[in-house]
């Protein structure tokens, strides 16, 4: 049985934030929203001390690469449709 991995890179920006209080508070939202609809990890891996800017890593495991991949895809428009932050670039790696 082989395992698959994807790792969904996401740079945002967050262009309505004042101060990392109010960035830390829209990503949030959208961590656990994806955290709890859609089975994969989340965490903010670039940009932690900037206002307007954060790269999030998503990963999934799974045992079709096919499924994984095209599931991290669609988290991609689940990002650019969530209020507050828009996509800059998205980048998906298999394993």
């Amino acid at each position: 049985m082989a395992t698959s991995v994807g790792v969904l890179h996401l740079e945002l920006m967050i262009g309505d934030a004042t101060n990392l209080k109010a960035k830390r508070r829209v990503l949030k939202s959208f961590r656990d929203r994806l955290a709890a609809r859609h089975n994969v990890s989340v965490a903010e891996v670039d940009y932690q001390n900037h206002r307007q800017r954060a790269v999030l890593a998503v990963a999934m495991v799974g045992s079709d690469g096919r499924y994984v991949e095209s599931a991290l895809a669609r988290l991609i428009d689940a990002a650019a449709a969530h209020r507050g932050m828009y996509v800059v670039s998205s980048e998906i790696e298999m394993w």
